[in-house]
């Protein structure tokens, strides 16, 4: 009998443990997807919903940062990183698979219209512009400005807001018409004045100058002009003005992290999904057509659009944050 039990025993135990080690490998079959992402919250809710409606519901995890610091956990980290799938700046992509070879070739193309390396897809496009409020321009007898480098005019001190290099990229937009036509001294000059204008103004968050302009609280900001558009749209007092120097464009992109056997499967799968189920929220809240056959309104086609002389790197961009601190 004691025999007999102690098979029982053993044979139940040895059940036990097959069943654990098959739970196990079902849960590493369905281990959820891990996302990064530094993007706005209309790009996160595109990508959810092309997720949601096409099977992947509750199989992955989208985590937001902000840019600085999903920046720097990738040159940190590397492959190491916890995310399968990374959303940020394009140039970002770039430098870091440059300095840490992290990203898998994907096994797809796509008909896309801006230049692309075979291991991210872009999934947005945006350009920049000055943003106004009609009234409150109106109100304080302001003239309207016709290049970037007009809101160094005193006229306009208090009244501007735009944001720090040192705090987003969003930045740039300004920042790269300013050294492409007037060369790093000018532009220091030009920065210094338009930093002065701004005073308690000037601001860390990209988002912080239009939020400013709706409210009235300025007159006057830089910021990304598809937003402008849009405001302009739902009857808002605000405009747009497309400065004559130009508009400079980017793109922000999807990549998978290479982890060799550990990649998981569905990573590709659902980068796929989210650029070709995902567009076509995309290209409504970021009208910049970035893959063959998409077209956009009149008002949202930029009509001195450029793309800067220079690769856009990690490396040119902390060259370039350091002239405007130099500026400040």
């Amino acid at each position: 009998m004691k025999k007999m039990v102690s098979k029982l025993v053993g044979a139940a135990l040895a059940l036990t443990a097959l069943g654990f080690t098959g739970c196990e490998k079902k849960q590493a079959a369905e281990k959820q997807v891990i996302i990064y992402g530094n993007s706005d919250d209309e790009a996160v809710a595109a990508f959810k919903n092309a997720l949601d409606e096409n099977g992947y519901a509750g199989k992955y995890i989208f985590q937001s940062f902000s840019t600085n610091e999903l920046a720097g956990k990738l040159f940190a980290e590397g492959t190491d990183i916890e995310a399968d799938i990374i959303a940020i700046n394009t140039f970002y992509i770039e430098s870091t698979q440059k300095a840490n070879s992290m990203y898998k070739e994907l096994s797809f193309k796509e008909d896309c219209l801006v230049p692309y390396e075979p291991y991210y897809l872009p999934f947005i496009g945006n350009y920049g512009s000055i943003i106004v409020n009609t009234k409150v321009m109106e109100e304080k007898n302001l003239p309207y400005p016709k290049t970037i480098k007009d809101l160094a005019n005193p006229v306009y001190k208090d009244w501007l807001s735009v944001c720090d290099l040192a705090g987003s990229t969003t930045a740039w937009y300004m920042f790269l018409p300013l050294i492409s036509d007037y060369g790093e001294a000018q532009t220091k000059e030009i920065l210094h004045a338009i930093y002065e204008n701004a005073g308690p103004h000037l601001e860390m968050s990209g988002s912080a100058p239009l939020k400013k302009v709706r409210a009235g609280e300025v007159a006057l900001g830089y910021g990304l002009r598809h937003q402008a558009v849009k405001d302009k749209r739902k009857g808002l007092p605000i405009d747009y003005i497309d400065p004559l120097e130009g508009s400079y464009s980017m793109t922000e992109s999807v990549a998978m992290i290479d982890k060799g056997k550990k990649t998981n499967p569905l990573a590709e799968v659902m980068l796929r999904t989210m650029i070709e189920k995902g567009r076509k929220d995309l290209i409504n809240d970021y009208p910049v057509p970035v893959y063959a056959g998409e077209t956009v309104s009149p008002e949202n086609v930029v009509p001195n659009g450029k793309v800067f002389a220079e690769s856009l790197t990690a490396e040119l961009f902390t060259k370039h944050r350091a002239i405007s601190e130099s500026a400040k």
